[in-house]
């Protein structure tokens, strides 16, 4: 099969707009927290989240196409952009036939729904409905917009798979290339669901932290006293292109997809398997697809959500698919600082991963105070402070609601 490597990748998070500031927050280990401002939180149970900030999306979207556009899609449009300007393609010398857009959302047009069913309310019943609803909430628009915008005529549709989607996208994109049905490829994922019911849902689930009085340090991935995670919003997008396509126009490559894995819990709609063993599989599938060995694999970016049941169970199947070399790798959750992204968090943290490699460094696991008696010492969860390491190979989890679980493998280019 045909290699993949990574050409350019964009990133719009709640601690940096675009790939340098972004890169440089991950290594100060700063929280993305604040108060919530996209509505009054007030009488929520949580009033905080982890929002984009000084967000202007005429930077890099036309100014009349993202007025028509829900912030997810505006976040993905933004997030391309840097990603294609990062990869440097000449779009009138490549065959755009064989470039196609793999882009996963978990919810979609969230917002753009509320406001138009509260101006139904408001209107006394009278259906008045902007004609760009459809259009703003669909979840597969932003992949639409994104091949409108670059011509790319290929392969183009959403992944739908809650916080495991832009993984699935990296997954699918990839093998497409591999199969020699693309030459290149952008996926990635977005999301902005710090909406009244967004926040309202996740409440109602308990599954958001309520610690108000402290926000900055709500997000407490392996934790003793960890109580949920605390909601982000944005958007990464990677470029992925068939190795000779890349080489032969001489391409800055960044890294190589190695490999990927797919599974399902078949358990619980929200609950993780207790024993991780959908999560167990999946390590071990993407292990098998890159011909790799547990050995392998420098860092670990971990699901790590915040939640007590998820991080315990993510843990047990890490500790049973690398046996004694968990203790010789990094593990990490960058949620920690950027809060969940959810369809987003699997493009975002990817790209965790591939900036460890292109720097040397890990990501720390930020917000630690108590160690849980029931992880193994041992484990090196990277907290508080960045690591400096030579990092050859990551893995990066995501498992989304309905027993979804996603895997990718990144390694260092060598040619």
């Amino acid at each position: 099969m045909r290699r993949v490597v990574v050409t350019g990748i964009g990133t719009l998070t709640p601690i940096g707009n675009d790939v340098k500031s972004f890169t440089e927050a991950l290594k100060k280990g700063v929280s993305g927290a604040n108060i919530i401002t996209r509505f009054d939180a007030t009488n929520f149970k949580t009033k905080f989240a982890c929002e984009i900030k000084d967000f202007n999306p005429e930077l890099r979207v036309d100014k009349k196409e993202s007025r028509r556009m829900d912030h997810f899609a505006q976040f993905a449009m933004y997030a391309a952009d840097e990603a294609m300007e990062m990869a440097g393609l000449d779009l009138e010398k490549i065959d755009l036939d064989m470039a196609g857009v793999i882009w996963g959302s978990g919810i979609g047009g969230l917002r753009s729904l509320e406001n138009e069913i509260a101006d139904f309310v408001k209107g006394n019943g009278t259906p008045r409905h902007n004609p760009f609803l459809i259009p703003r909430m669909i979840t597969d628009i932003a992949a639409g917009y994104i091949s409108i915008k670059y011509g790319f005529r290929g392969i183009n549709y959403a992944t739908v798979s809650a916080c495991a989607s832009s993984t699935h996208a990296i997954n699918n994109a990839t093998d497409y290339i591999r199969l020699g049905k693309a030459t290149v490829m952008i996926c990635g994922g977005s999301e902005a669901a710090i909406t009244t019911s967004g926040v309202g849902g996740f409440n109602a689930m308990k599954a958001l932290s309520e610690r108000n009085d402290d926000y900055l340090t709500a997000s407490r991935p392996f934790d003793r006293d960890r109580d949920g995670f605390v909601l982000g919003e944005g958007g990464a997008a990677l470029v992925l292109e068939d190795y000779e396509h890349a080489k032969k126009r001489g391409a800055h490559i960044i890294a190589e997809i190695a490999g990927g894995g797919m599974t399902a819990d078949a358990h619980h709609i929200t609950a993780p398997h207790p024993d991780g063993l959908g999560a167990m599989r999946v390590m071990q599938i993407a292990l098998k697809d890159a011909g790799m060995n547990p050995e392998d694999v420098d860092y670990v970016n971990m699901h790590g959500t915040s939640t007590p049941l998820g991080d315990l169970a993510e843990t047990k199947a890490v500790m049973r698919v690398f046996k004694e070399h968990t203790y010789n790798m990094n593990l990490s959750s960058t949620k920690s600082m950027t809060g969940h992204l959810l369809g987003a968090a699997g493009a975002i943290e990817a790209i965790c991963g591939i900036l460890a490699i292109r720097d040397g460094f890990i990501p720390p696991t930020i917000n630690h105070f108590t160690d849980d008696p029931e992880l193994d010492p041992k484990i090196n969860f990277t907290f508080n402070h960045v690591q400096e390491r030579k990092v050859k190979v990551i893995l990066s989890n995501t498992f989304g609601f309905g027993g979804h679980n996603s895997s990718v493998i990144v390694k260092a280019f060598e040619d």
